[in-house]
């Protein structure tokens, strides 16, 4: 199994976009797990974070998107991040039968900062980092 990203979607409400995307990733949850949630992971593939407490209302700070706080968590399934200037992004793994995993993204932010290419770009980062770990 190779890893794929579907066709990400975009809404915006006034000055609020909100981006979505599904990416299908070839390693279980426990393997995926980390590159969402752990410093070392994140930088991997996304941006460095210089700041991660992991855990619901701990500090984040995200390098080129800003400071703020973990809006949600639950272990091995959902890591949600809010910060200043780069809205809140949120990591949602779900089971892909017995060795994958899904990932649903939703960004949702103000302005114009992100974009979908810059995601699928990360994505691609991603599915190289994982299919790295030990099945």
């Amino acid at each position: 199994m190779s890893g794929s990203i579907e066709q990400g979607t975009s809404q915006t409400h006034g000055n609020t976009h909100i981006l979505h995307f599904l990416v299908r990733l070839p390693r279980p949850m426990e393997a995926v797990w980390p590159a969402l949630a752990t410093a070392g992971g994140l930088a991997g593939w996304f941006t460095e974070a210089e700041v991660l407490e992991p855990r619901l209302g701990g500090a984040v700070a995200l390098r080129g998107l800003g400071a703020g706080q973990v809006t949600a968590w639950d272990v091995e399934r959902v890591a949600e991040y809010t910060v200043e200037g780069g809205g809140r992004i949120r990591f949602h793994l779900e089971r892909d039968g017995d060795d994958g995993s899904v990932l649903r993204l939703t960004h949702e932010f103000q302005g114009e900062g992100e974009s979908e290419p810059r995601w699928r770009t990360r994505f691609e980062k991603l599915i190289e980092q994982v299919e790295q770990v030990e099945p």
